[in-house]
């Protein structure tokens, strides 16, 4: 059987290899692109679309434009990573709103009713590198996730088809088994 295959939009984040190592652990095979080069459909190439971290803000939505149009159309699960559940969020008409720097693990509530979260305890510890957070969910998503600095950790579409996390999931072992929810939506 052929092995599922990722398509990572690489945003600028420092953890690309990390992050494709993960999924690639996971038995999917992964293939990076950039938002600016994001192909208009995936015809079948793809089972699942990643979008990575940034240091670039979420609010250029003339930029993200593409990967917006990519991520809405397309007919395959796909993961927002910090910067990356951020740009789908601002799209969707979420506020983000500057906030205390976190660096390292922190502890996370998750819903654990949600088949993204089957391998993990209904408290992960996850890994943060960011000042921006997520104030509410928007329209046409939920909040899955919270802790004590941010009251959206994790997204999820009202149709269980797009997922964003605030952390790192590249790092970590919840990170992993999180991901490992994700891919059995997929695999």
């Amino acid at each position: 059987m052929a092995k599922s295959r990722v398509l990572v939009v690489n945003n600028g984040t420092l953890s690309l290899k990390q992050l494709r190592s993960r999924f690639e652990e996971l038995g999917s095979e992964t293939e990076v692109t950039t938002a600016a080069s994001v192909p208009a459909r995936l015809d079948g190439r793809y089972q699942a679309i990643v979008l990575s971290g940034t240091k670039v803000r979420a609010y250029d939505g003339e930029f993200y434009k593409p990967l917006i149009d990519l991520v809405t159309e397309a007919d395959v699960p796909v993961f927002g990573i910090c910067g990356g559940m951020q740009i789908i969020a601002v799209a969707a008409g979420g506020r983000l709103a500057e906030g205390p720097q976190r660096v390292g693990g922190y502890q996370v509530e998750v819903d654990k009713e949600e088949p993204l979260f089957t391998h993990v305890k209904p408290v992960v510890t996850v890994f943060h590198r960011h000042t921006l957070y997520l104030q509410e969910a928007p329209g046409g998503f939920r909040s899955i996730g919270r802790s004590e600095h941010a009251p959206v950790e994790f997204i999820r579409s009202e149709d269980g088809r797009i997922f964003g996390a605030q952390a790192h999931l590249e790092f970590r072992s919840d990170g992993l088994e999180i991901l490992r929810g994700f891919a059995q939506l997929y695999q």
